[in-house]
């Protein structure tokens, strides 16, 4: 029987984390993007939310866009 593969990241949380997974190294990002990894650590783990600012760098670094959704 086949497998389904996972359903695509629906939030914004799900994207950056999904990010932050694939990521090189926890240490790079925080090296190119000024962001503390034990931070990121703790997001990734769901033990901690970003202020959106930070949100916002992160998603940038990773190339995430968001955009209004119609209806």
């Amino acid at each position: 029987m086949a497998r389904r593969s996972d359903p695509p990241p629906a939030t914004m949380t799900e994207l950056l984390r999904a990010a932050l997974r694939g990521a090189e190294s926890l240490r790079q990002v925080e090296r190119d993007t000024g962001l503390k990894r034990q931070a990121l650590a703790k997001f990734v783990r769901g033990e901690q939310s970003l202020r959106l600012d930070l949100a916002d760098k992160l998603a940038a670094y990773f190339g995430i866009g968001c955009r209004r959704k119609d209806g």
